[in-house]
């Protein structure tokens, strides 16, 4: 790690007593896998790059389509049917040339999860798939890994930490959830800038060891009332 460069770049976290230089070769050393790079992934990926996450990797199978627009803000109407992962690495180096960003242009399935997931630290899970969900849950758990969900609908949205330090995980808390694997459609654009903050504050708090961590806690955030809850369980 180049101190200068670093002390210029990441000044206003290092000179934070909770950070500090060490706490930023924590940032730069730390590996965490985003799965999608919608409207969750596209703030996720954008403060963790910025922060100086030093190794990230991005899972989607995806192109890039006008409907995403009105909320996946990594995207321009110039790259219309491109693969997301490849754009989105294509802003997040110009961003910050310290991170490595490695892509993975597929959908996470039975066959690939557990080879992806095991060169992570932390995985993100900021898909809109159920089926997605289960499966990185799966994987976390069997490997120790931490699991930091996100989830938007409307104007509600979540967020919860999973498989941290032998907490909860996702099948504990969701253990009821719909077989054919829809979401509601409609979402308000903001609310995945929201959340998908919330995600990138928790994985980073993880990675420095700091504050408190929602596990076996579900932060639920109501746009239109402006109230955030937490429930323990």
């Amino acid at each position: 790690m180049n101190k200068k460069f670093t002390s210029e770049r990441y000044n206003r976290q290092i000179i934070l007593p909770q950070i500090g230089e060490e706490g930023q070769k924590k940032l730069l050393n730390a590996r965490v896998l985003v799965v999608g790079a919608g409207g969750l992934g596209a703030p996720v990926l954008q403060y963790l790059t910025a922060a100086g996450v030093g190794y990230i990797g991005i899972v989607d199978a995806d192109v890039v389509s006008i409907s995403n627009l009105q909320r996946q803000v990594l995207f321009r109407e110039n790259q219309l049917g491109q693969l997301k992962t490849e754009k989105a690495a294509e802003t997040l180096t110009i961003l910050n040339s310290d991170c490595c960003i490695e892509t993975y242009s597929v959908n996470l399935s039975d066959e690939n999860a557990e080879k992806i997931i095991t060169q992570y630290d932390i995985v993100v899970g900021a898909t809109d798939s159920f089926a997605s969900r289960r499966l990185i849950d799966r994987v976390c758990k069997h490997l120790g890994k931490t699991f930091v969900h996100g989830s938007v609908s409307e104007f509600y949205g979540q967020v919860a930490v999973f498989n941290y330090r032998g907490s909860a995980s996702y099948a504990d808390l969701f253990s009821d959830y719909p077989e054919d694997n829809t979401l509601p459609s409609g979402v308000i654009g903001v609310l995945p800038a929201v959340i998908g903050s919330l995600q990138a504050a928790e994985v980073i708090k993880i990675i420095l060891g700091i504050g408190d961590i929602l596990a076996n806690k579900l932060l639920i955030y109501d746009v239109l009332t402006v109230n955030f809850t937490i429930v323990e369980y």
